[in-house]
């Protein structure tokens, strides 16, 4: 399905990102990673190519999304090594937490720079070159961008902005061919939790609590986001743009009672 497709992951040294490189790499695709942790990301890279039925060796670029030179490696990188690009994910993402009470400004500028103002400039970089291939863009957003929630201010309108940000350029590349979709994740498995303020016994029991606040009674898993990015990306879903999709077991239609 994606033979010969080069694709673009951002954030894909854990959870979500690492997920749907690994999946993509089942399918052939030819694949860029990137992420901070040249560890994890190296490890990523040879499951990826173990599970590639022409043993593709992803491209690995250490970049961290705030430092703009980084984020022109990325595409620079790519090019130099595959010649185009076909699919851009935008997933590297943070989560904070905090109320408009307790959320400092360099916390706030910290969550827009890394959550919008990274995806804003790569996708700027890369939209030249999907353009040429007739490609698309999946921005990994959060039902926390369709809904409200307390206690994760600058989260949720990072999440909303990318969210306005994916339905914009999906009208400005319509004409040009090139597809703009997001997936909406619920609460995933990920660890992303504890990396923001929990420790395990607090992820633990948030983890229980999801049975009561998605409808399908659990949380998420990497695999079942990744599935929707991969179908996004595809020409399976080659009359969709614009389109901000939940993967979140209900979450986003569920009104407390």
């Amino acid at each position: 399905m994606f033979t010969d497709k080069v694709v673009l992951i951002t954030g894909a040294s854990s959870g979500i990102g690492a997920e749907t490189a690994i999946e993509f790499s089942k399918l052939n695709a030819k694949l860029v990673i990137t992420g901070r942790n040249k560890e994890n990301l190296d490890k990523i890279a040879k499951q990826c190519e173990d599970g590639s039925p022409n043993k593709h060796k992803p491209l690995v670029v250490i970049a961290d999304m705030n430092v703009e030179a980084d984020v022109d490696s990325i595409i620079k990188n790519t090019l130099e090594h595959f010649g185009k690009l076909d699919v851009l994910v935008n997933n590297a993402g943070i989560l904070e937490n905090g109320t408009i009470e307790t959320t400092s400004l360099e916390q706030y500028d910290r969550v827009m720079n890394t959550n919008v103002r990274a995806p804003y400039y790569l996708t700027m970089l890369a939209v030249p070159h999907l353009v040429k291939s007739k490609g698309s863009i999946v921005n990994v957003s959060s039902v926390t961008g369709l809904r409200s929630f307390p206690n994760v201010l600058a989260y949720c309108m990072s999440k909303s902005a990318l969210d306005q940000f994916t339905r914009c350029v999906a009208l400005e590349l319509a004409p040009k061919g090139v597809r703009v979709n997001a997936v909406n994740p619920g609460v995933i498995a990920t660890g992303i939790h504890m990396k923001s303020s929990m420790n395990e016994q607090q992820y633990e029991e948030f983890l229980r609590k999801c049975a009561e606040t998605h409808a399908l009674g659990r949380a998420g898993e990497s695999k079942e986001v990744a599935s929707v990015i991969i179908f996004l990306a595809s020409n399976a879903a080659s009359n969709i743009t614009g389109a901000t999709l939940p993967v979140d077991g209900g979450r986003h239609a569920m009104c407390p009672r």
